[in-house]
């Protein structure tokens, strides 16, 4: 028998990780992460959001373009959107 299983704790296994190590409790509280198991509804309802801000930001620029405008660099390096103008107005 090993140390750990002559305590009365049973050995690591392999995929435990993390959860094995001896830690504070600041420590488990700062990195909530590494302590939890994923959560797929969580995941899902984060995977839907994000791809509906980026659909957002797609639609509004489509539609900026649409309405005549562009995106213009100006020197120091802001994008803005920019009216276009004929050589005729």
């Amino acid at each position: 028998m090993s140390g750990k299983e002559a305590e009365g704790k049973p050995a690591a296994q392999a995929g435990d990780g993390i959860r094995q190590i001896r830690t504070t409790n600041v420590f488990r509280v700062l990195n909530f992460e590494l302590y939890t198991r994923p959560n797929k509804i969580i995941m899902g309802l984060g995977l839907v959001a994000i791809t509906g801000v980026f659909g957002y930001i797609t639609y509004m620029r489509m539609k900026y373009e649409s309405l005549g405008y562009y995106a213009a660099v100006q020197e120091d390096g802001r994008e803005v959107f920019t009216k276009k103008k004929s050589k005729w107005d």
